[in-house]
């Protein structure tokens, strides 16, 4: 199984999971144009994608979304509230009814031979959800928009190889920068998005001797830099209460304009 970030960010989040067989998308927020430079970049054909799995409706995850789906008839996974939330948007133009696969949180669903397990996660949106996939005995999740973390999603991310977790803003850089208020409350807020120091936290609370990448992800560009981002969680983990140090594991951050590495478990 491989996992690439195409780009991840606050502007456009688009990650690729597949098999031998199987090639998904998990989310679509960038231009047709940058989803299929990617793909090609790792050997795929946007004809030969099996599904796109969307987290949320918000435009940073949907806004290639549309074209995609049109040019290659590929199947849109969701939820039923974020479906029909992403069908009101005008943006994305219409949908053949035929593409549009409501999935539940909790029931876990087959795209050809990888396992997908959606799970709730808090976020501002109709029913979000983060994803686990698994392929024979590994997993790989996708987690971002969190808000907050909690057991639940604790125990969702258990025993995975590889993660791309959300560590979206600096605290500090958010409450002293240019955004009104209630965009800051938004973002701080049990609804909004993880900070350095969460990500690095629920980390903390995963860590385990197969766990073989970690790819930090969503990173604001007004509220964040890479190498902020990447010092803090490794802070966080030196400083946790387990076995482990930062240096036993592959922690990198994905970018918002250019491809990760090819993480393959």
């Amino acid at each position: 199984m491989r996992l690439v970030s195409i780009a991840s960010g606050s502007s456009g989040n688009c990650i690729y999971i597949g098999s031998d067989n199987t090639h998904i998308l998990v989310d679509a927020g960038i231009s047709k144009k940058r989803i299929e430079q990617g793909l090609n970049e790792i050997g795929i054909k946007g004809s030969e994608l099996n599904a796109i799995v969307i987290t949320h409706e918000h435009s940073d995850h949907t806004k290639g979304l549309g074209v995609m789906a049109r040019r290659y008839g590929v199947p849109i996974y969701g939820t039923k509230e974020t479906l029909e939330e992403i069908s009101k948007q005008k943006s994305l133009g219409e949908f053949p009814d035929d593409l549009y696969r409501p999935i539940l949180p909790e029931v876990d669903f087959l795209l050809g031979d990888l396992e997908v397990k959606p799970f709730s996660i808090d976020h501002d949106a109709a029913n979000p959800v983060a994803y686990r996939i698994q392929h024979n005995h590994k997993s790989v999740a996708v987690a971002t928009d969190l808000g907050h973390y909690d057991q639940y999603i604790i125990d969702h991310l258990q025993g995975l190889d590889a993660l791309l977790l959300e560590s979206n803003h600096d605290v500090n850089m958010l409450q002293a920068g240019p955004y009104p208020y209630y965009l800051k409350r938004r973002i701080l807020g049990d609804h909004g998005h993880l900070s350095n120091e969460n990500a690095g936290r629920l980390l903390c609370c995963i860590l385990h001797d197969n766990l073989k990448k970690v790819l930090l992800g969503h990173l604001s560009k007004e509220n964040n830099y890479d190498e902020l981002a990447y010092e803090t969680v490794k802070l966080e983990i030196a400083q946790g209460d387990h076995p482990f140090k930062a240096s036993d594991f592959s922690i990198s951050v994905a970018k918002r304009d250019q491809m990760s590495d090819i993480i393959t478990i």
